[in-house]
């Protein structure tokens, strides 16, 4: 596999030192596609190694796949900073919860949290939400693992279990999240959500209710696909009609009235029955967040099992690249005053149309390599060429495919777009950039390039 081909860097890092020396020259920001010092690969060293994250340190393992250039990342917390039009959704939406959410007392009945580490246990992030330990979100392949026990959250659902379990019922949390995945505009190692969850006791969901007394939330039946077997018809139905109008009024206030709204039925491990949101959105249905109906063993483990409860999950760069007509995912991440000044605004809910910092010209290069013997992932792949490209890559397209009749053997032809979003690229420095990538995919992978 690709991971395991990378933790044998740490017996190339004077090759990379060098390539990387004579790529940086010229590059005036790292985070915008220099080349990577050895550093850069430092996270994913052989077992042994130790890795320092957010003032602690984590041994690695076998599991360890991390990157400098992911770590680098960790603690920018975009959704915090003023004015960033990731802050402008999430104020948003704390806004709306606020004013429509109150307890008795006139104070939120929603709490949030948008500073919790983005480090969690393996426990967290799967086991508390009811992942199978052969779940396919689990794999290696699709996560950022400091090690075997410790990794990136793959989800604001990681604090789920904690926070009931402290005895909350209702809260949002909202944070940076990890996942390695394809590279195209629209999706990025980092990204960010926010998560809402809420309980009912008997009483709150039955209040004001004809006879309300003598309904119950809990039986002992069976799970179909519209209720689970431990809750009753008359609960699931209060509860789900509860999580859509509240997220309803939710899109609604960012995008306004007059929204085509509709439902898909879907799948979640810790949700059942589990829903989509898609908007028609200029002439386009485009899904906007994922929600359902807790899994009551959930709710149980966590303390808490005379309540039943909903939860739901989006994305803040999703939300924003459609309000704000961003383009490319990469834009959030940038530090030119040309993009940032553009949401500096005095109402959070004015009206922001992206302007375009003008599309520089892309460069395009094709690679194709032999596959390893070894298991082998693409994602193991974009993640090579993130870490050494850096944000100069655009996308990533597998434009060919190709077994040999007599070897069996299998090679990938992918076809790699840089494009800076702040100046015009040369081919002069695409073209080291992209010798490095072939370069480490020979060194790295151990396998033959066909370039």
């Amino acid at each position: 596999m690709v991971c395991s081909a990378l933790r044998r860097v740490a017996h190339l890092h004077v090759y990379l030192v060098r390539k990387a020396s004579s790529v940086s020259k010229g590059h005036h920001r790292q985070a915008l596609g220099s080349r990577p010092a050895a550093s850069e690969f430092a996270a994913r060293g052989a077992p042994g190694g130790v890795v320092e994250l957010l003032g602690k340190s984590y041994p690695q393992d076998d599991y360890s796949n991390l990157s400098q250039k992911v770590l680098s990342r960790v603690g920018r917390n975009l959704h915090n900073q003023q004015h960033h039009p990731l802050w402008l959704i999430k104020e948003r939406v704390k806004e709306h919860f606020y004013k429509q959410y109150v307890g008795r007392f006139r104070t939120p009945l929603f709490s949030v949290y948008e500073d919790l580490s983005p480090v969690v246990t393996t426990w967290q992030n799967f086991d508390s939400l009811l992942i199978p330990a052969d779940h396919p979100s689990r794999k290696k392949g699709d996560n950022y693992y400091l090690n075997g026990t410790h990794m990136l959250r793959a989800h604001t659902s990681a604090h789920q279990w904690d926070l009931l379990h402290a005895g909350l019922d209702a809260f949002l949390v909202v944070g940076d999240v990890y996942r390695r995945d394809q590279v195209d505009s629209q999706h990025y190692p980092v990204f960010h959500q926010l998560e809402g969850v809420r309980l009912f006791s008997k009483h709150e969901l039955f209040a004001g209710m004809k006879d309300g007394e003598s309904l119950q939330l809990f039986e002992q039946s069976s799970r179909s696909a519209y209720k689970q077997e431990t809750h009753t018809m008359e609960a699931m139905k209060l509860i789900e009609f509860d999580l859509k109008q509240t997220l309803t009024k939710l899109v609604t206030h960012i995008f306004g009235d007059g929204l085509d709204i509709r439902w898909v039925d879907c799948y979640f491990p810790f949700t059942h029955p589990s829903f989509e949101m898609e908007i028609n959105f200029h002439g386009e249905w485009l899904e906007v967040l994922g929600c359902g109906v807790m899994e009551q063993q959930l709710v149980n483990s966590a303390g808490a099992q005379d309540r039943i409860g909903w939860a739901f999950g989006l994305g803040l760069e999703r939300l924003a690249m459609i309000l704000y007509d961003i383009p490319d995912i990469r834009l959030f991440w940038s530090e030119d005053e040309r993009f940032l000044k553009q949401f500096r605004v005095s109402d959070i809910n004015q009206n922001v149309k992206f302007q375009p910092l003008s599309k520089y010209p892309a460069v395009i290069n094709d690679i194709s390599f032999w596959l390893p013997s070894e298991s082998y992932t693409e994602n193991d792949f974009y993640d090579l060429v993130r870490t050494i490209g850096g944000d100069l890559v655009e996308k990533v397209d597998l434009i060919d495919k190709f077994e040999h009749p007599k070897t069996q053997k299998t090679s990938h032809c992918y076809r790699i777009t840089y494009r800076h979003m702040e100046r015009t690229l040369s081919q002069r420095e695409v073209g080291r950039v992209h010798q490095a990538v072939q370069e480490a995919v020979v060194q790295l992978l151990g396998v033959e390039g066909r370039f």
